[in-house]
């Protein structure tokens, strides 16, 4: 992979809401250039322009020919998941690396063209996963990988959340599975170094839901090494609300783990061998340092990074693909009714 000079030459395509949680972090950056701000309303960039520092950068609606014009090496794709694969395909077409928002495509379909796209370039392509990039989910899933539960046979999220957010997502199919469900996806396969093979997934719109559809769901996948994971969600259950990273329980063959996808994790194991309920006791969590950056951030500077050193970030395309197809494998089974192959 070739890799161009630092600082990289930036286009920022997308200038909504979202991108002030990249800048927060990207516009600090010495080895990023910001040198073009594209968005089908101008006046979107120009906000994004002054609200940042980003003096220098052009403001465009057209990415091809703001990427000629700056020569970048690099784009960040906040645009709308419709979006996402005309702006990945431009961007590779033009000789930039990508990052760009989750999902990776509105269809597996169009997420294989893509790959195929990235990998036929040479260039990284990458989504965020920000929840990845939490110091706990990290501590978290070294509790798994140290063996302190034994091998893994069960992994279980719990979502319950009650979010009114008017707008588009009131009216989305599947709402809960495409909006949000890849996050926690994908923070299974993360947790548990597994990936998908089936699934048998049940959605529906519960009653008093302000949503037009599939505000819940339950799903139940089978992984890699025999691993069953079970997801239960909800985006209309007020009260007792969950953490947006959800809760989680991991059962190994010898204990299991909790993290309530905030501050605490609990760990209990096997202390003896005999009587009806064995005894167990509490472990600490392996100490493991702090991230130095977390969330959006942590994304950016691992891509950034990778870009420098010639490796591949953990949330690749040729590895993201996967959390995406179980997201599409969720929805198919929920509309046949059966248990479906998870492909990508």
């Amino acid at each position: 992979m070739e890799t161009p000079p630092t600082p990289f030459r930036v286009v920022l395509a997308g200038c909504g809401g979202i991108t002030r949680a990249w800048l927060n972090h990207a516009a600090t950056r010495s080895d990023l250039d910001f040198v073009g701000l594209v968005d089908l309303l101008p006046e979107n960039a120009a906000k994004i322009r002054e609200q940042f520092g980003l003096s220098s950068a052009r403001i465009g609606t057209d990415l091809a020919e703001m990427i000629e014009t700056t020569g970048a090496d690099l784009v960040f794709d906040c645009t709308i998941p419709a979006a996402h694969k005309s702006v990945v395909l431009t961007a590779l077409a033009q000789g930039c690396h990508v990052l760009g928002e989750k999902p990776l495509a509105e269809s597996i379909a169009d997420a294989r063209e893509m790959l195929a796209a990235a990998q036929a370039s040479g260039k990284t392509y990458a989504v965020i996963q920000n929840r990845r990039y939490l110091d706990n989910i990290v501590r978290f899933r070294e509790v798994v990988r140290a063996g302190q539960v034994g091998p893994l046979t069960t992994l279980n999220a719990d979502f319950y959340l009650a979010p009114h957010f008017g707008g588009f997502r009131d009216e989305m199919e599947h709402v809960l599975l495409i909006d949000m469900a890849i996050h926690s996806f994908d923070q299974a396969r993360y947790i548990a170094d597994a990936d998908p093979v089936s699934v048998y997934c049940h959605e529906w719109n519960p009653a008093g839901s302000w949503y037009a559809h599939g505000a819940s769901a339950q799903c139940i996948f089978e992984m890699t090494n025999g691993l069953v994971f079970n997801y239960r969600g909800s985006w209309c259950a007020e009260g007792l609300q969950t953490a947006w990273a959800c809760d989680w329980r991991a059962i190994g063959q010898k204990g299991t783990a909790r993290w309530d996808g905030e501050d605490e994790i609990q760990v209990a194991a096997l202390m003896g061998s005999e009587g009806f309920f064995r005894e167990t006791g509490r472990l600490d969590p392996p100490a493991i340092p702090a991230l130095e950056f977390t969330s959006h951030a942590g994304v950016i500077n691992e891509f950034v990074e990778s870009l420098k050193s010639g490796t591949l970030p953990q949330t690749v395309c040729t590895d993201n693909i996967k959390s995406l197809a179980m997201v599409h494998a969720a929805i198919a089974s929920a509309g046949s009714g059966r248990k479906v192959a998870v492909e990508w």
